[in-house]
Formats: structure tokens, C-alpha cells, sequence
């Protein structure tokens, strides 16, 4: 086999691609090093070279989906904090829609609960919410009371989301309305 070689930056880049194609298409379980490998071109060492096991490259795809739903989902103008909102969700539910297995697979199925896992969405959710209230330009209490009301939100609309890809009995519509209804619920002094 001869490997082209590349900088280690693109070479994890192919990886990754590689792998998050097939973590989207096959089950988690039927994703093997090997054939991660056989598609780059590279020998089944040379992935493991950049990744120690699956479980780590799995992380490794999840952390980037990760940052690339916040970079497209978080608001950055305040003159019209709902649109942007409505504009996140459908971000968010492009970016479930396109890669149901993988994040069935971090929040229900092999890796629900693993550490590593947890941690990237829980900063997910972290930096999200951070946008939020930036956009907000809340200060002080104010800004205390949308955060707590925030952090619960998205936790509401990561399980929403995980439930409606894992059953099927939602449309994408209703998942967007109980998710905005929800926030605007939460965010009303008094609500």
C-alpha cells in the first residue's frame, strides 16, 4: 500500500471525515479501525497512531460536530434574539437529522454516559449558553436568572431532539414550536 503522505493536521482531518462518515451510516458497533484505514489509504497503525481506539475517535468526530453546531447554532445579534433562536434550532435539528446514529450513539446508545462524552456536551451546551447571554446584554441578576433558565432550556432541547430522532412521533415542527414555546416560558418574569 503506498500512503500519500500528509501534514498530521490534514491526515486527522481525513480521519475524521472518514470516520464521521461511517459513525453516520453504520452502527457503532460496525465501525472497525480497519476499515477507517482501508478508506484513508493508511495502515490500521497509522490510525491508531492518531487515535488510540475507536471510542477516542468517536470523541474526536463528536467534539468537532460539536463545535461546528455551535459556531452555526449560537445568536450574535441582539436586535432579534427570537429569529436567532428559531435560526439555531434549525441548525440544531439540521445537524441531528444529518447525524441521527452519531447522536444516538452519545446520548442512548454505546457511549451514553461516558465520560469523555459527557464532557463535550456539556460544554456544547456551555458555550451555547454563553452566546445566549451575551446576545441577551444581561447583567447582574437578570443575567443570573437567564442563565439558570438557559442551562435548563438546552438540556430540554437536547432530550426533545434525542427523543424525536429515537421515536419518530413528533414532527420537526412540533419539536421547534415546544422547544421556542418553552424558552419564551422560561425566559417571561412571572412565567
Amino acid at each position: 500500500m503506498a500512503i500519500v503522505r500528509m501534514t498530521p493536521g490534514a491526515r486527522r482531518e481525513q480521519l475524521l471525515e472518514i470516520a464521521a462518515r461511517q459513525f453516520a451510516t453504520r452502527p457503532y458497533h460496525d465501525v472497525v479501525m480497519a476499515d477507517v484505514a482501508e478508506a484513508a489509504g493508511v495502515t490500521r497503525a497509522l490510525v491508531y497512531r492518531y487515535y488510540a481506539s475507536k471510542r477516542e475517535l468517536f470523541a474526536a468526530v463528536y467534539q468537532r460536530a460539536a463545535d461546528q453546531l455551535v459556531e452555526t447554532a449560537a445568536p450574535s445579534k441582539p436586535d432579534d434574539l427570537v429569529g436567532q433562536v428559531l435560526a439555531g434550532l434549525e441548525a440544531h435539528f439540521d445537524f441531528f437529522e444529518s447525524n441521527a446514529r452519531t447522536v444516538l450513539v452519545a446520548n442512548r446508545g454505546e457511549l451514553a454516559g461516558d465520560p469523555v462524552i459527557e464532557a463535550i456536551i456539556t460544554g456544547e451546551l456551555a458555550r451555547l449558553r454563553a452566546a445566549m447571554l451575551d446576545t441577551m446584554g444581561l447583567t447582574g441578576r437578570d443575567r443570573y436568572l437567564a442563565s439558570a433558565a438557559l442551562l435548563g432550556w438546552l438540556a430540554f432541547v437536547r432530550e426533545v431532539c434525542v427523543e424525536w430522532l429515537a421515536e419518530r412521533q413528533l414532527s420537526r415542527d412540533e419539536v421547534r414550536d415546544l422547544c421556542l414555546r418553552t424558552l419564551l416560558a422560561a425566559l417571561t418574569p412571572g412565567g
